[in-house]
């Protein structure tokens, strides 16, 4: 099977309405037989024992099979489900499904077989709800018996031949199991479809590149919610070597994000950037609203890199700057770029709904607070030569012991020379050992801090110079005189 085979009748499928399904554009039938099927369907909402009753009859009466016994029994199905005679619905969906061999157009049982499996995963997943008055909780679909539909759907259309919608059902399957975090099911399940994509070498097969595509954008989705990033980098390396695909601009968003929260697990915060913002358009592209929370990942990781850069100077970014959901994020990237911790941290309580309740972001707000926390550090100790710790405590807003730490990391790197007198509680800078800023400071404190040193430097060779000038001078005048040089200079024995 191709891939324009696979991408072939993906947004019908999405578009087909279970519910308000309309079967009157078929081809005519037997009038009695019609006339059946449409009485029957009229008696489902006050009396759906005699509507199943009729229906049957109608699949009965048709000989041979075809549209109205196909219809009858997808009515069937569905007036067991709302009812949440699950066994039931399944027995009338597996006829039904027997039907698709040559009984009606192949077109016609697939979306029928796509809405019927969406209704059954939609009632299965915590997050949904029935629409209809006549459902509750108590009718959603155990999972075993949801298994056994897509297990159903599976084999009959296997016996069919119809291959591109057995790929789809179980990909549609897997995506369940990834919504679930039903890991166990998940797994047997991607090793099911990545056999298919196998060839007999063992080799991806890149015929199939677009499947494959989506195939490890689960399994990296899998690997990032469960932390097993070996593994997901393993399959992120495997995407990049996929060439033949035309995947969905979705699926590549999902596989760039997914990257990119893999490089930031390793701070490797430029590599984490590039892909968050290859993520970002990708997404945007598709019209996703996983857009907006990838932007935030994606100014994070800016930030992270220590970029002096505005995130939203792209053309991309620059419509969001104003999103009331991204709002926050720009006063934190200007709070990051003046270095006002202070700023930072009340941005960060204020709108913790917007940035602290997503937990990925949360996980890095830590490190982004110790790198802010270190530049404002190496702006505030510039001007010294020596300076209290209790005072420095005081300026960040954290305890002694978090300012030492953040001292020692500096001066192992080499970015201050200078010690710590644990003793004094102070901190001692070495002669000529002034801070060393990494990038723009606040309000220009580096290069000023650069050019006081440069002046006291000239100003102590100047002193030094004129020194030895005034020593010189004093010394040719003593001599002039007959008197004796300082020191016994100019002495006879």
């Amino acid at each position: 099977m191709s891939d324009d085979e696979f991408l072939m009748d993906d947004v019908a499928d999405e578009d087909y309405d279970f519910d308000y399904e309309e079967d009157d554009d078929e081809q005519e039938a037997d009038a009695d037989i019609e006339n059946m099927y449409y009485n029957a369907k009229n008696k489902k909402s006050e009396d759906p024992d005699a509507a199943i009753k009729d229906l049957q009859a109608v699949v009965d009466k048709e000989e041979p099979k075809g549209d109205w016994g196909f219809k009858a029994l997808k009515q069937q199905t569905k007036i067991n489900f709302h009812r949440g005679r699950h066994d039931e619905a399944l027995a009338s969906y597996t006829l039904l499904l027997s039907y698709t061999k040559s009984a009606v157009t192949r077109n016609y049982s697939e979306k029928s077989i796509n809405n019927i499996l969406d209704y059954v995963s939609s009632s299965s997943t915590p997050s949904s709800h029935n629409t209809s008055s006549s459902s509750s909780s108590a009718n959603a679909v155990p999972l075993a018996t949801m298994e056994r539909f897509y297990q159903i759907t599976h084999t009959a259309l296997e016996e069919a031949k119809n291959e591109r919608l057995s790929v789809k059902t179980d990909l549609k399957l897997a995506r369940l199991w990834l919504a679930r975090a039903e890991w166990g099911r998940l797994a047997k399940s991607l090793r099911e479809l990545r056999a298919y994509c196998t060839t007999k070498e063992g080799e991806d097969d890149q015929s199939k590149g677009t499947i494959l595509l989506e195939i490890f954008a689960l399994e990296i989705q899998m690997y990032s919610e469960t932390a097993n990033f070996k593994r997901l980098k393993e399959t992120y390396d495997a995407t990049l070597q996929v060439k033949s695909a035309i995947p969905h601009p979705r699926i590549m968003g999902v596989i760039r994000e997914c990257g990119g929260k893999m490089h930031m697990s390793e701070k490797n915060w430029s590599s984490a950037q590039s892909d968050f913002f290859s993520a970002f358009r990708l997404y945007d592209e598709a019209g996703s609203p996983s857009r907006i929370t990838v932007l935030k990942y994606l100014v994070l990781a800016h930030m992270l890199m220590g970029s002096s850069i505005d995130p939203f100077d792209s053309q991309e970014t620059k419509p969001y700057k104003s999103d009331p959901e991204i709002v926050a994020m720009t006063s934190l990237v200007g709070a990051y770029q003046r270095r006002e911790v202070h700023e930072a941290e009340r941005i960060l309580r204020d709108n913790s709904k917007t940035i602290l309740e997503d937990a990925f972001i949360r996980q890095h707000i830590a490190e982004l607070l110790k790198g802010l926390r270190t530049q404002y550090l190496i702006d505030l100790i510039g001007p010294y030569t020596r300076i209290d710790l209790g005072f420095l405590s005081r300026q960040l807003n954290v305890s002694a012991r978090q300012v030492e730490e953040l001292l020692m990391a500096l001066i192992l790197d080499g970015v201050v020379q200078g010690s710590i007198d644990h003793v004094n509680q102070r901190l001692e800078l070495h002669a000529g050992g002034a801070a060393k800023s990494q990038g723009k400071g606040k309000g220009g404190a580096a290069a000023r801090y650069a050019a006081l040193d440069k002046w006291c430097g000239e100003i102590g060779r100047l002193g030094r110079t004129i020194e030895e000038k005034h020593a010189r001078g004093l010394g040719a005048e003593r001599q002039a005189m007959g008197m004796p040089m300082v020191g016994g200079m100019g002495m006879s024995m």
